[in-house]
């Protein structure tokens, strides 16, 4: 199976109050560099064998952005093909090897 990443963020001219939100709190954090937080999402959609572009595009379009205020963009996750669930990060620790 292949991954495809779908990111959507709200457009630059769009008022993002969850990353207002977030940026006012990293000063509370002792973070002063942040000049400014955007939120988005994320979505990864598996597809049985070649991940399809062109076909992810379309979900994007049709469902999973709001083209009116937001912006999307579509690439293969980096590993290109998913991982069990057993080998995630989200799994038990690796053993040390025998």
């Amino acid at each position: 199976m292949a991954r495809v990443v779908v990111d959507v963020m709200l457009k630059p001219e769009i008022l993002d109050p969850q990353g207002q939100a977030v940026a006012n709190a990293l000063p509370r954090l002792g973070v002063n560099d942040v000049t400014s937080v955007r939120i988005g999402r994320r979505i990864e959609i598996e597809f049985a064998g070649e991940p399809d572009l062109d076909r992810a595009r379309e979900i994007a379009d049709k469902l999973l952005a709001n083209p009116v205020i937001e912006d999307f963009a579509v690439h293969v996750d980096a590993a290109g093909t998913v991982k069990p669930a057993s080998d995630s990060q989200e799994s038990q620790p690796a053993e040390a090897p025998a």
